[in-house]
């Protein structure tokens, strides 16, 4: 099966008994799930589940001594990150990871180095074809900083903005790459709720106006049940929990994980 027979609502992505482990520690046990393309897929778990090891594995930060992950129809062995940057994921970081010095429109150029064909000659000349090249990018680019309301701060050095608007640049920049499958960690760590608010609106946008499949990790629960469409919980490197928000909201396991058996 090929990407192009993939059709929303279809499997985009399966992990299949994924296992990770960091000597004796075991990040990831035995976990299977799923992305449909065209959703909105939230992992969720207490600090230390095993969220972020899962990103790092589908996008070949990390490869798992046991399982598969099919993407794109297609079984993946150890793949690099660029390669999976080649093939369609983007990601965004829990700590903001951008070039502090550069202005906010140089930073999500940056998201555009993979589409970049001209060579490094051409490119320093900007001459001929690099430079009708670089426009076009620069278009696309200035889209993407109209579609996220930050034509104010285009021209200035990141390290400046504050937090929340750095978790938008950051969003641009993996925009940028044109992704088929967009991977957020934590995009809203740090943020206060009108920040919240704007970034599940860019958020559900993203994934209505340009239909890229989004899986995504976050810790406030009012923001997951509100945008996901559906839910897997991870809770000392284990699935514990996995449907609709409601099916999730209402299961014991899940309550435990958060609030302590206990209660």
């Amino acid at each position: 099966m090929t990407y192009q027979d993939v059709k929303p609502g279809e499997v985009l992505l399966a992990v299949d008994n994924i296992s990770l482990s960091f000597g004796a520690v075991r990040a990831i046990s035995d976990v299977s799930f799923d992305i449909n393309k065209g959703e909105i897929r939230a992992i969720i778990g207490p600090n230390g589940a095993g969220k972020t090891s899962m990103l790092n594995c589908i996008n070949g930060f990390y490869h798992p001594q046991q399982g598969t992950i099919t993407y794109k129809g297609q079984k993946r062995s150890a793949m690099k990150p660029y390669e999976a940057a080649a093939q369609g994921i983007a990601r965004t970081f829990q700590n903001v990871a951008l070039f502090k010095g550069m202005s906010t429109l140089d930073n999500i150029m940056t998201g555009r180095n993979l589409k970049m064909k001209s060579g490094i000659f051409s490119s320093m000349l900007w001459y001929g074809g690099a430079q009708k090249e670089e426009l076009e990018h620069r278009r696309y680019v200035e889209d993407i900083i109209d579609f996220l309301e930050i034509q104010a701060i285009r021209k200035t050095p990141v390290g400046r903005l504050p937090y929340g608007l750095q978790k938008r640049v950051e969003l641009g920049r993996a925009l940028a790459a044109e992704p088929e499958l967009l991977l957020l960690d934590e995009p809203m760590a740090g943020m206060n709720l009108e920040e919240k608010e704007d970034m599940c609106r860019f958020i559900l946008d993203v994934n209505d106006e340009f239909g890229t499949t989004i899986c995504l990790i976050e810790h406030d629960m009012g923001v997951v049940m509100d945008i996901s469409d559906r839910v897997m919980v991870l809770d000392y490197g284990g699935k514990i929990g996995d449907g609709v928000p409601a099916e999730v909201r209402a299961n014991q396991q899940v309550i435990d994980a958060y609030l302590g058996g206990g209660h």
